[in-house]
């Protein structure tokens, strides 16, 4: 089945709408959490609230970065540019914005990218 830029818009305007909502949802339980760690007798306690806050915070990260690269997606597509490669300016194969439909890059540009990272 081959997929349409049109019907990738309506999936990135999904991806962008469950992002904002989970943003949403991630801010108002962090601030509902208790900042920083209490200087209790229990250095386990107090190691373990410090590793969640941790992780909290890497995933609002996480999910802050993919709702930018999603708005981003929607803008281009907005302009007219979306599927076009950031790098080389080739276009974007439709089974890689298939398959991760914010993507910038063309799958050449993003392994050399990977290899110039040594990922």
């Amino acid at each position: 089945m081959t997929t349409t830029k049109a019907e990738l818009y309506d999936v990135l305007l999904k991806l962008r709408d469950t992002y904002e909502n989970k943003l949403e949802q991630m801010e108002a339980a962090r601030i509902l959490d208790t900042p920083g760690t209490g200087y209790t007798n229990h250095q386990a306690d107090d190691a373990t609230m410090v590793f969640d806050q941790t992780a909290d915070e890497s995933a609002l990260r996480a999910v802050k970065t993919r709702l930018r690269q999603i708005k981003e997606a929607v803008a281009k597509h907005d302009a007219g540019t979306y599927g076009t490669c950031e790098n080389c300016g080739r276009e974007i194969d439709i089974a890689r914005l298939e398959a991760i439909p914010y993507t910038p890059l063309c799958l050449n540009c993003a392994e050399t990218r990977d290899y110039n990272a040594g990922m």
